[in-house]
């Protein structure tokens, strides 16, 4: 316990080096496709690179980063909006170095705050700018409003789902509802829990071709994670497959994700986080403009 403490005090009060925070918003079409336990090993294949990660648990009652990591935490998101602790105090260390936010039972109420309270949690979030590479919001699946403010906020968007035909239609109409609101916002695509890679990109090819033809949009294929026994096995255990199991064929899978990912964004251009916190305030206070 004191050696996180120490470790979060120290990235605290750590020179900015120069960071620039991309913010990623990870959401699917409905709820079972496995996002968050992608989000969780996507930011631990991240940090296993070298990168410094926040993931921050945004969905709203199905809130378990903390039962996937079998982590119990004392403050939550709740705690920071009203006043009673900072953002760093809510902090849990996590694998590899990684940084958690969990939601807690009563963190929904981020998404319905008076105007104080939403001053209060974004003044939190912009003292995050230049500590963390990466901050990955694990949303809620479906499009509801409340999650909607950070997604078109966020620098990019992840989409995570499954071969399934439901899951490929709900999915579709979530990246068609997300288009309608913000043309612009970047988007990729993860298949989760596929028999193989032709499979995962047979279905990614699907949807892509959908967007292009009907949006006129672009969605990147990220890459697919196959059905692999050791994941369930991770999840038994309250512990990621990246880390537990890191020959399994899902390890090896986001491995090659992140490699990618980096090596097509490092270059990349990107808005600031103060631009990231100055959009998402206004779409908490009810501003669309």
């Amino acid at each position: 316990m004191n050696d996180q403490a120490t470790n979060l005090r120290r990235l605290k009060e750590a020179s900015l080096n120069h960071k620039k925070t991309r913010v990623i918003a990870v959401t699917s079409g409905k709820g079972g496709v496995g996002k968050t336990n992608i989000s969780l090993n996507f930011a631990l294949g991240l940090a296993a690179e070298g990168k410094k990660v926040l993931l921050f648990d945004l969905d709203i009652g199905m809130a378990n980063i903390d039962i996937l990591l079998g982590i119990s935490t004392r403050l939550h998101i709740t705690d920071l909006i009203e006043g009673n602790a900072t953002i760093w105090e809510i902090m849990k260390e996590g694998p590899l170095g990684t940084c958690i936010i969990t939601g807690g039972s009563g963190f929904k109420d981020v998404f319905t705050l008076s105007q104080e309270h939403v001053e209060r949690f974004t003044n939190q979030l912009l003292q995050l700018d230049g500590h963390f590479d990466f901050i990955i919001f694990d949303m809620g699946a479906g499009a509801s409003k409340e999650s909607l403010q950070f997604i078109l906020s966020a620098h990019e968007y992840f989409l995570v789902t499954t071969p399934e035909p439901t899951s490929i239609t709900d999915g579709y109409a979530m990246i068609k509802y997300i288009y309608g609101k913000n043309s612009h916002i970047p988007a990729s695509l993860i298949v989760n829990r596929t028999a193989n890679w032709k499979e995962g990109r047979s279905t990614a090819y699907n949807i892509q071709q959908a967007t292009e033809r009907f949006l006129g949009k672009e969605i990147t294929f990220l890459g697919c994670v196959p059905q692999d026994s050791f994941v369930l096995q991770s999840v038994k255990k309250q512990d990621p497959f990246y880390t537990a199991y890191p020959r399994s064929a899902a390890t090896q899978a986001i491995r090659q994700m992140v490699y990618c990912y980096l090596g097509e964004r490092e270059d990349k251009q990107f808005a600031s986080f103060h631009r990231f916190i100055n959009k998402l305030t206004a779409f908490m206070k009810g501003d669309k403009g």
